[in-house]
């Protein structure tokens, strides 16, 4: 027996939250009666339990590491038929979503899983869950740039800043930064730094929290270790109010 919400939410339709907005709304029935009692205990054994009128079955819980390369989009479905993370692990039964987005110039690390509660925490800022990119940018960005950089740039929904910047390494002409950022808005960093006329030619997320895409190949995927899903559980527990640093440093 477990909550209609948290059942709900480990079938993958969506975080807790959301599962609260479709009980409340009357979408969800068991046994063929609407049930609005969103603290009501379950058990699907016993009980049809349906939403929409659709079938809802508890799913294993599980949670993915996968290596995206450039050119692969971060949604389920895609008109043009352009390649989609999702078909990078055919291997997993499971319904699954990222937690979270990189645009389809950038690769690197993503988190897919059908745990809709896990997934919903940490995208929240309140946990302030740090993301570590590698960003190659043309030019040499001086020292003042890397300030206002944290300090904040305005950009069109807001003002947005990087929790961290490290200057790693000159390229040629162009440079090697080491970013983290605590927020998720769409092509964050390529904006912000696009602000200080430092275009972006590479970027690659290398850690989401304590967890490091390390020496994962493009396109490839592992599954999440045991201690690395109860760091994440952990920093995102309602006791939590901030992430601490990824283990590799910024």
């Amino acid at each position: 027996m477990e909550r209609l919400n948290k059942y709900l939410a480990a079938a993958g339709i969506g975080s807790r939250r959301h599962c609260d907005t479709l009980i409340a709304a009357g979408r969800v029935k068991i046994n063929g009666k609407v049930v609005t009692q969103m603290g009501l205990q379950v058990d699907d054994e016993k009980q049809k339990i349906t939403v929409d009128d659709e079938p809802v079955k508890a799913e294993k819980l599980v949670y993915w590491v996968v290596h995206k390369p450039v050119g692969y989009l971060c949604t389920n479905h895609d008109p043009s038929g352009r390649p989609l993370a999702l078909q990078l692990i055919p291997h997993v039964e499971q319904r699954v979503y990222t937690v979270g987005r990189l645009d389809e110039s950038s690769e690197g690390m993503l988190l897919m899983t059908n745990d809709g509660d896990l997934a919903n925490r940490l995208m929240h800022p309140r946990y302030e869950m740090e993301k570590t990119y590698m960003v190659l940018v043309a030019g040499s960005p001086s020292i003042a740039d890397l300030e206002k950089l944290k300090q904040g740039v305005w950009l069109s929904d807001g003002k947005v800043a990087a929790k961290k910047v490290r200057r790693i390494k000159p390229q040629g002409d162009s440079t090697w930064l080491r970013i983290v950022l605590c927020e998720g808005k769409n092509r964050e960093i390529r904006r912000m730094l696009a602000k200080l006329e430092h275009k972006v030619l590479k970027l690659k997320r290398i850690a989401i929290g304590p967890v490091l895409l390390d020496k994962l190949p493009k396109g490839k995927s592992r599954k999440l270790s045991v201690a690395e899903l109860a760091t994440l559980k952990k920093m995102v527990s309602p006791k939590a109010t901030r992430a601490p640093a990824p283990a590799n440093g910024s």
